[in-house]
């Protein structure tokens, strides 16, 4: 989020500490806390990267538990594996039916249709429907006599063009021209042009500084709406499938050919598209437990759950699977990087592919001593063909040549882009209506019926039925939204020292155990004056990006305004918990790796949450019943997610975050958005047709929730955060609860404002006022 510092015009409450020297004594029931404070930020970061690596490793020992392989036939062995074929499918964002097939031929004078001819082929540009509203472009190769000795969609990489890979243009050498010499082998061609992974190049400072390639621009917006440039060229491979298998019929040979980027679509087309007779993949099968360290464009949700790239092999076997071990390009970003595998590493997965005896296995070619050889060579297209059943033919001398007189491939890439790009944003569109119809009208369809009336008061609706509906959609949040890691907590050990005291209250730093490596941090701040057997309410404060907890206490950070500290002196207790999401790229590659096994940053955070909430509940001090939350920027994100799943709170309020978060999130067109910006962490998977901010406040339902908008603050614009609340208004009303919900606007920006939140917490926490 962004932490830009804005302060008020008027300090919110008496905000002098007088804090004096700190004494080594923990708080009553617990142990001292003895590691050094400026230590306990980067050593919980240090331990959540050393715990989640162990969460992969483990995740990936237990994944056999999705796999059941029956053997006793060919149609018993892809029925048994159904269920992961369609999991892959899913989780490669391949779903959207596409259109009925066809193939249109297109130019003009200067860029004819027929592209190049030669001895028993021609070269035709053409593109092709894909999706309703998305379309493919790239090359057609048709033999001139007979028909095809196979029909193939042939993949390059991501940083080849489809004229490279034919030998229409420069930039490869004629041994890795190998959609050419399957063309000069009698096969009917498909050729489609990817997206790149080069970097954008723009005039717009912000998106520079964002240092996006073109592929992880897709990524960005489609990965929050379910989808995926790894799904989406999957469906254009899938297209020319469907093309091929209505031209020729269902005995005509169809196969993939891929290399690079392109030996990925061609794996995972035919992992989940039986129609597909074999497949060729070159320089991409490994080992996948390292996956986050690939390009972020490369980042699956839940993927090494149950696939490692043995299993996906298994899904394309008993058909034809050959698998060659091939130099690739090195890449490197500050996102992801890739280079060419070992060749140990590539034989050991290469091992794992399971088999079926009664059928033909599946081959790797590779160099001696598993060296890797040259892209797609003659000895693994040799055994491809033999495969499919035609014969591969010796290369012609000459080159092709390209009848085009002012194409660009630049301008085709540039399309290609564009109309990806135009297909995600109008699912970013339509979300908020599939939302509507997937949670709130299926919870209270009496809502669907609501008709044109001029009734001065009408009747509310008992809000039972929606508490009750909500709880399937609040365990789906948890599982599949925030995700939870599969782990045992830890006995809580609570560990404290004294770090602050005024007058009116006393401040220790508390360290609670989680899991093994992982501990929750925070500060309370306990009010002087209680008496004995009082139990008072208690107000969580968090606070943002790169944020540390006494900065809500008394370190004076203008956009806190030492809210915390303010909060104590009215006679609350307040926590001021540490949450992960500091020292910059260092919690995105903590949020990246837990994507591998259907987990987020805020699955820590939960963690620690729920923790924290269970010691405070245990404190004589503490009203169990009255704990809230109250955050600002990151700590405002934390403000919706966490307590639409921990009922333990109270109430909420959140501060400098409430958004339309699938725009600020995945739309192109707003300068707000996170699409232009360094915050790559920001998409997740699938939330824009499951979960916006309206939906996580129907979690938090029917307890109080509160937001608090500054007009200046540039996390949003007035007229998003009004429509997205006007949503959480509405069905607070409809359920007889209007009182429990309020927004606060100010003429401020991204900071605290603490006027009507402090009254909102008065009265919902059931806490006087001070005089």
């Amino acid at each position: 989020m962004l932490t830009v510092a804005v302060r008020l015009e008027s300090p919110i409450g008496s905000q002098a500490t007088n804090s004096q020297p700190p004494a080594a004594e923990p708080l009553a029931q617990t142990t001292a806390l003895d590691w050094p404070e400026e230590d306990l930020s980067g050593r919980l970061m240090d331990g959540a990267h050393r715990f989640v690596e162990r969460q992969i490793a483990e995740t990936q020992a237990r994944s056999n538990r999705f796999w059941t392989y029956d053997r006793s036939s060919r149609a018993a062995w892809d029925a048994s594996l159904q269920g992961n074929r369609d999991r892959l499918r899913e989780i490669i964002g391949a779903v959207d039916p596409r259109v009925p097939p066809a193939l249109e031929r297109y130019g003009d004078d200067d860029n004819p249709a027929l592209v190049a001819e030669a001895a028993g082929y021609r070269v035709w540009q053409v593109r092709w429907p894909v999706l309703d509203g998305m379309t493919a472009e790239g090359l057609l190769v048709e033999p001139t006599s007979g028909a095809p000795s196979a029909s193939l969609v042939a993949v390059p990489d991501a940083g080849q063009t489809p004229e490279q890979i034919l030998g229409l243009a420069p930039g490869l050498t004629p041994d890795r021209q190998f959609a050419r010499l399957l063309a000069e082998s009698g096969c009917e061609l498909i050729v489609p042009t990817l997206v790149q992974r080069t970097p954008i190049q723009t005039d717009d400072p912000q998106l520079r500084q964002s240092q996006q390639t073109w592929r992880e621009w897709i990524y960005r917006q489609a990965f929050h709406m379910g989808r995926h440039p790894i799904g989406l060229e999957v469906q254009k491979v899938l297209a020319a499938v469907d093309r091929f298998r209505a031209r020729r019929g269902d005995t005509a040979k169809i196969g993939v050919v891929g290399y690079a980027e392109g030996g990925l679509i061609a794996f995972y087309a035919a992992a989940i598209d039986t129609r597909i007779d074999g497949a060729l993949v070159s320089g991409y099968f490994d080992r996948r437990g390292r996956v986050w360290q690939e390009p972020i464009d490369r980042n699956i949700w839940s993927l090494l759950e149950r696939f490692g790239d043995a299993e996906i092999a298994a899904l394309v076997v008993p058909r034809h699977l050959v698998i060659e071990h091939a130099e690739v390009a090195a890449f490197t970003s500050s996102k992801g990087a890739w280079q060419t595998p070992s060749g140990t590493s590539v034989r050991a997965e290469f091992d794992r592919i399971p088999v079926l005896a009664a059928f033909p296995r599946p081959s790797l070619v590779a160099g001696a001593g598993d060296q890797p050889v040259v892209a797609i060579s003659t000895r693994a297209l040799g055994d491809f063909a033999a495969r499919l059943g035609f014969t591969l033919t010796a290369r012609s001398a000459g080159p092709l040549e390209d009848r085009r007189q002012r194409f660009d491939p630049a301008a085709r890439h540039a399309r290609t882009v564009l109309d990806m790009e135009r297909y995600v944003q109008s699912l970013v569109r339509e979300a908020e209506h599939i939302r509507d119809r997937a949670f709130l009208y299926a919870v209270l369809p009496a809502l669907t019926e609501l008709k044109w009336n001029t009734e001065k008061v009408r009747p509310t609706w008992p809000p039972d039925t929606f508490i009750e509906g909500a709880r399937v959609y609040r365990e789906r949040f948890r599982q599949d939204g925030i995700g939870v890691f599969d782990q045992p907590y830890l006995l809580l050990n609570p560990r404290t020292r004294k770090v602050g005291e005024t007058d009116r209250w006393t401040a220790w730093d508390v360290v609670l155990d989680v899991w093994p490596d992982v501990f929750a941090w925070g500060v309370i701040v306990v009010p002087k004056g209680i008496a004995a057997g009082e139990r008072r309410p208690v107000v969580v404060v968090q606070h943002g990006r790169n944020g540390l907890p006494r900065e809500t206490i008394d370190r004076h950070v203008s956009y806190y305004n030492d809210f915390g500290s303010a909060l104590a002196d009215r006679g609350f207790v307040v926590f001021a918990p540490h949450n992960l999401y500091r020292g910059e790229d260092r919690y995105r590659w903590l949020s990246r790796k837990a994507n591998t096994i259907r987990a987020t940053l805020f699955s820590f955070i939960l963690g620690q949450h729920e923790r924290i909430l269970e010691w405070l509940g245990s404190l004589p001090f503490v009203d169990a019943d009255r704990m809230a939350f109250y955050g600002l920027s990151y700590g405002g994100e934390t403000a919706v997610r966490i307590p639409a799943i921990l009922e333990k709170y109270a109430l909420s309020i959140c501060s400098g975050d409430f958004n339309q978060w699938t725009r600020k999130v995945a739309a192109t067109d707003e300068p707000f958005s996170f699409m232009r910006t360094i915050e790559w962490e920001m998409p997740y998977w699938n939330w824009g047709h499951t979960f916006d901010y309206a939906e996580m406040a129907y979690l938090i339902f029917p307890r109080p929730f509160m937001v608090e908008r500054g007009h200046l603050d540039l996390v949003g614009r007035d007229q998003w955060v009004a429509h997205e609340y006007g949503k959480v208004q509405f069905l607070y009303a409809q359920l007889g609860l209007a009182d429990r919900t309020e927004i606060e606007y100010f003429q401020g920006g991204h900071s605290i404002n603490g006027q009507g939140t402090f009254a909102f917490l008065h009265k919902h926490l059931r806490w006087p006022e001070p005089k």
